[in-house]
């Protein structure tokens, strides 16, 4: 990767907040030079999803290094969430796999990225005192096997684990740093997330066209939901707002937040949820932090590689793959996927309306 197109002033030129940029505006963002020995550094330059299935490595570093301070280097947005969150403790801005810029060396560097070389050759040239990461011949790293057949949550668990920080799936939960009375009869155990009257959210978009249900099978499911006398909520991000929208304009009494809503809003949405109903993307393992009822439609993925692992009696998965087979779909093509495409409405129906009305789960396939 070259690295002239990522200096701070070629990031600043494309409207890319820098790590000089957002520390000034931000109490949690720090600048590379304030990082050394003392601290832990780890990387996950991802999104949402990537974000909160890496809470519970997260949490294992933590009892890796108790007295150092906790530092993520991801993009500003959940980055920053998660410091407040209390999750991290704080963040090295970092729109994706770029320099890390001059950190004074010493530090735990940890690649909680991927296990190519390319996040593993930005760790080694911050000159860390110990780097933890899967084994990496090319960049002459020794450390635990990658396997390809793992859910993402145990994969980095057992990378933490391995390095000394138990951790484990229990460890995703999310708990409110500052909770809301009105809340307090909510279960911050896991038993249930259900908050009595609470909204219904269907989110319909994914970051890829393989990962979208079709659009008029989210707007049926919706509007029979809203038919029955549930509260709708449409969510998505800026970009879906078109999406949102067809969700939600057939829909009787449907509110479309499309593009209104930022990651702590949309915490406080789904922490309140009767239920979630999306396809694989962030705002599922949202709901599997927060305890809150899912329905959740896997296609190109399998969802013993990313679906929840906690509370089954909260989250029914749907998918029509083949459990068997070696490989699926491409989770970022651009059309959508026919194991998802198999997925009925009835089907997300039965689920939901199961879920809304008993604290079971199921998975079919």
């Amino acid at each position: 990767m070259p690295v002239e197109p990522y200096t701070a002033e070629a990031l600043r030129a494309a409207g890319v907040p820098t790590h000089v940029d957002v520390a000034r505006e931000e109490p949690w963002a720090v600048r590379p030079e304030d990082i050394g020995s003392g601290d832990v550094l780890a990387l996950r330059a991802l999104g949402m999803g990537d974000a909160l299935t890496g809470i519970a490595p997260l949490r294992g570093l933590r009892r890796l290094a108790p007295g150092s301070r906790l530092v993520l280097a991801a993009p500003a947005g959940v980055g920053g969430w998660l410091a407040r969150l209390g999750v991290v403790d704080a963040v090295l801005p970092t729109p994706g796999l770029v320099p890390l810029g001059p950190i004074r060396g010493g530090q735990i560097a940890v690649d909680l990225h991927g296990n190519g070389p390319a996040s593993r050759g930005l760790l080694t040239a911050t000159d860390p005192g110990r780097l933890i990461g899967f084994d990496c011949p090319e960049v002459g790293h020794a450390g635990p096997p990658w396997r390809r057949d793992e859910h993402e949550v145990h994969r980095w668990c057992r990378l933490v684990s391995d390095a000394g920080g138990p951790c484990g799936p229990e460890d995703l939960r999310l708990t409110d740093p500052d909770p809301d009375p009105a809340r307090a009869d909510r279960s911050p155990g896991g038993s249930s997330g259900r908050a009595p009257g609470g909204p219904v959210v269907v989110h319909p978009g994914a970051a890829a066209p393989a990962r979208r249900w079709p659009v008029g099978r989210w707007a049926a499911v919706a509007r029979v939901l809203a038919e029955d006398g549930h509260r709708v909520v449409v969510t998505g991000s800026a970009d879906e707002a078109e999406l949102t929208a067809e969700v939600a304009g057939p829909t009787p009494g449907a509110t479309d937040v499309g593009g209104a809503l930022d990651l702590d809003a949309l915490t406080d949405l789904v922490r309140g949820a009767a239920l979630v109903l999306s396809g694989d993307t962030g705002i599922a393992h949202l709901a599997t932090a927060l305890a809150t009822p899912s329905v959740v439609l896997f296609g190109p993925v399998p969802p013993r590689w990313w679906g929840p692992l906690i509370d089954p009696h909260l989250h029914h998965v749907l998918w029509h793959g083949d459990p068997d087979a070696d490989s699926w779909g491409d989770p970022h093509g651009d059309v959508v996927d026919p194991r998802l495409d198999a997925v009925r409405t009835d089907e997300v129906l039965g689920s939901a309306f199961d879920l809304l009305s008993h604290d079971t789960g199921r998975t079919t396939s």
